[in-house]
């Protein structure tokens, strides 16, 4: 009994070590490219070594951060090919989310997507980008989650990784994000309607102006 009590006590910090690392890594707190050290984070959260070390296999499980030959931990970085790529799979993800969605959404589904557009469309006046970025996360995951596959679900940290992590500052200003709310609208109403295909086509089309975006910048 003793010994299942440690184990559990030992996997609930290795989880909590992860949990704060990763919405440090949303956050921006810690950035791509960013040395993780072992032994200033477990002086800094006062905990040993072996959970952060545990928590660090956790996290590039996710493919939140890289290790070294060397043992060097990193937060991960990408290349403007593989955004791209990135955002490919998340063209077909986001599509293929919202069909299903069309399928299983209630109202109140609807509504929390309704009012999630009404507190991303406060977030841009005043612009406070941090904020959009969050509801924009919280958007798309709810979608996720109502498609009902809990194969789709597993990809929420793409989607957080591509929205939080590695989208250019040149995308992030409040033009593009009031665009975005308004595609955000008619993907919500392609969802009521339970037009999969049209649900579908708008969800593609939403990510395909990001690609089209990084795919001018990086030309």
């Amino acid at each position: 009994m003793e010994r299942t009590f440690e184990w559990e006590s030992r996997t609930r910090l290795v989880h909590e070590v992860a949990n704060l690392l990763r919405e440090r890594i949303y956050s921006g707190q810690l950035s791509p490219g960013d040395h993780l050290r072992q032994v200033q984070i477990s002086t800094t959260l006062k905990v040993s070594r072996t959970p952060v070390r545990e928590a660090f296999r956790v996290l590039e499980q996710e493919g939140l951060v890289t290790q070294s030959s060397g043992g060097a931990v990193r937060v991960v970085s990408v290349c403007p090919d593989e955004l791209l790529d990135a955002y490919a799979m998340r063209e077909v993800i986001d599509g293929l989310a919202a069909r299903e969605a069309s399928k299983h959404a209630d109202d109140a589904a609807l509504e929390i997507l309704l009012d999630l557009v009404k507190q991303q469309r406060r977030s841009v006046d005043p612009w406070v980008p941090q904020d959009y970025t969050n509801l924009n996360v919280q958007f798309h995951a709810t979608i996720l989650d109502l498609a009902g596959n809990k194969f789709l679900s597993r990809e929420l940290p793409l989607v957080r990784m591509t929205s939080q992590v590695f989208t250019p500052s040149s995308m992030l200003n409040r033009d593009r994000a009031t665009r975005a709310i308004e595609e955000h609208v008619e993907i919500v109403e392609a969802i009521r309607s339970g037009d999969g295909d049209r649900a579908e086509a708008i969800a593609r089309r939403h990510i395909r102006t990001t690609i089209d975006h990084l795919t001018r910048a990086s030309t």
